[in-house]
């Protein structure tokens, strides 16, 4: 088990970084830290990689900052590289909403609002699965 004790491990951490953020996406960024949290009360927050991050023991989901349109969400399965390739096959994703970059990393991409508040429902079961694996 991952031990998170640091002040940047914190929803504070997250609140003051997305405040001082000059974002074109920042209601988007929102959004979305609403959704990855509503998933389970086991999700917690942080800053980690100069972003919003998501971590129930280890850091699963980061906030993609460098979109060039929109918004995005980088999935890993935690911080090291490790062989997860029966937890990649397991995933359902019958909306096609993983893109893979690697055996253990994959994006979700949204281009506004709209869009995310209508793959919501697709991206918390993606998210309900991914941390089975962290």
């Amino acid at each position: 088990m991952v031990t998170h004790k640091s002040k940047a491990d914190t929803t504070q951490a997250v609140n003051d970084f997305v405040s001082s953020l000059n974002h074109p996406a920042t209601q988007e960024i929102q959004m979305l830290r609403d959704i990855v949290c509503d998933v389970s009360p086991s999700i917690q927050e942080g800053v980690k990689w100069n972003a919003p991050s998501f971590r129930v023991d280890e850091y699963f989901a980061t906030i993609n900052l460098r979109e060039k349109q929109g918004v995005g969400v980088v999935l890993h399965f935690g911080a090291k590289v490790r062989d997860v390739a029966a937890g990649r096959e397991s995933i359902d994703d019958p909306d096609k909403l993983l893109k893979w970059l690697a055996k253990d990393r994959a994006t979700v991409r949204f281009s506004g609002k709209d869009d995310i508040a209508a793959r919501k429902p697709a991206f918390q079961a993606v998210l309900r699965q991914w941390i089975r694996f962290v």
